[in-house]
């Protein structure tokens, strides 16, 4: 496994439970972490607590593609290209067809989609000009088997699952790597504003989500873990 002393890694989520946890987990082993995240509060919130310089963390919506490019390149001056790419940002709306209006579902595909879109189109050109890397994205389960009331959800996770396997494809030249995470459910604030009963309990802990990101890190350079599913023992779904 390689080691994450001094690599140089970009969170996008970073002030999400999952983000935050897996912050924690790679500064702890010494990677040099970049914070990108919408809540203001919160990123200034986490780099006070974790004691971060301030060029280490910025505010950013990634479906701003504009913003994004201009926050990429301060970031590249500094470390030329990220050793990884982590997108853990996403948004859920669960509910039946009928109850979906389209803003939903449009704001479905601009944050989980678009917004993954954005992130590559920023940060992806120069780890192509080293021609190595590796990017971590996390569609969840859903992204690869549906569930009722997951129509927009499903549908930008299914789309970011197939954009990635399209750009596998146009990267077999470079040591650029792609690893998608399937997570089952997380016992985190993606719940918080969902009006669906769930046993929180019983799912997976965002801390133990990070432990996966942290290890899919550490992937080395022999070889790649294109997948991993990683779900609640007693909901199993695929």
């Amino acid at each position: 496994m390689e080691k994450l002393k001094g690599k140089k890694i970009v969170i996008a989520g970073a002030t999400g439970s999952i983000g935050e946890q897996t912050t924690k987990q790679l500064l702890a082993s010494g990677a040099d972490v970049f914070l990108l995240a919408k809540d203001a509060n919160r990123l200034g919130e986490l780099v006070a607590e974790l004691q971060l310089p301030s060029n280490r963390a910025f505010q950013v919506d990634i479906t701003n593609g504009e913003h994004l490019q201009e926050v990429a390149k301060v970031i590249n001056e500094e470390i030329i290209a990220p050793d990884v790419l982590i997108n853990a940002v996403g948004i859920g709306i669960i509910k039946p067809f009928e109850q979906l209006s389209f803003e939903e579902f449009d704001k479905s595909i601009s944050v989980n989609l678009y917004g993954a879109f954005h992130l590559l189109k920023s940060f992806l050109p120069a780890m192509k000009e080293q021609k190595k890397g590796l990017i971590i994205n996390i569609p969840g389960v859903l992204g690869k088997t549906p569930m009722a009331g997951a129509t927009a959800y499903s549908a930008s996770k299914y789309g970011l699952n197939g954009m990635m396997k399209s750009l596998r494809e146009e990267l077999k030249r470079t040591d650029i790597r792609i690893t998608q995470l399937f997570l089952g459910g997380v016992d985190s604030r993606f719940w918080d504003t969902i009006d669906l009963r769930v046993q929180r309990d019983k799912m997976i802990m965002a801390e133990e989500a990070a432990k996966a990101i942290w290890f899919l890190c550490q992937q080395p350079s022999s070889g790649v873990v294109s997948e991993m599913v990683i779900q609640p023992f007693n909901h199993q779904v695929i």
